[in-house]
């Protein structure tokens, strides 16, 4: 597969496929995990208890990802994911439910039980984005100059303009936006690795 005349790599979910791929598997509970394990913990889950939730999650989608089908026209892995994750914690609340629980953990049944909002949604894909964001980050950074990364930083995250961010780094105010946009497109480069239908993880 080829972009932009330069040899590209199936996404990491394409690879998880192969069954025997240790370190596509690896990387996906490393990825995944904590994004999984945060929407439990949002959900009144314990640490123990969000934990072995999210495990259950990453069995689950060990069983079923040969017959997930990678068309962003039929659906988003990330929704698919959301809907395993609901169903997982679905099913330990209800096991709950047969004990004596607080009526916090009978409202968040209640909830789970139906469709999920646009609101349920839209946060999970913001946790969803900010967590390939956080792992693409994690790649890019030891890869570039301090400099480069901290006008990229200052631009993005902490929203200086171009001017500002030169004057503070001794840097040109054309050497800045030139720094922005090789970070970001390391960025990009490195969430389509993950996932390659996250196109709305890392906006300009």
């Amino acid at each position: 597969m080829r972009e932009n005349g330069q040899t590209t790599h199936p996404s990491l979910l394409l690879r998880l496929r192969d069954m025997r791929n240790a370190e596509a598997w690896e990387q996906f509970v490393e990825i995944y995990t904590p994004l999984i394990y945060g929407f439990c913990r949002q959900h009144g889950l314990q640490d123990a208890d969000a934990a072995d939730v999210s495990q259950e999650v990453m069995q689950a989608v060990a069983h079923a990802i040969g017959r997930f089908e990678y068309d962003p026209q039929r659906g988003r892995f990330r929704t698919w994911l959301l809907t395993i994750t609901r169903n997982k914690l679905r099913s330990f609340l209800a096991k709950q439910n047969r004990e004596p629980h607080s009526s916090g953990e009978t409202t968040t049944l209640q909830s789970l039980e139906e469709q999920p909002s646009a609101e349920d949604e839209s946060d999970w894909d913001t946790a969803y984005h900010r967590r390939l964001f956080e792992v693409a980050a994690e790649q890019v950074r030891p890869e570039v100059q301090d400099s480069t990364w901290q006008a990229f930083w200052q631009m993005i995250s902490e929203e200086k303009d171009g001017k500002a961010v030169a004057e503070s780094l001794g840097m040109s105010v054309g050497a800045v936006y030139i720094a922005k946009s090789r970070v970001l497109a390391r960025l990009r480069e490195r969430i389509r690795a993950i996932d390659g239908e996250a196109h709305g993880a890392l906006e300009e």
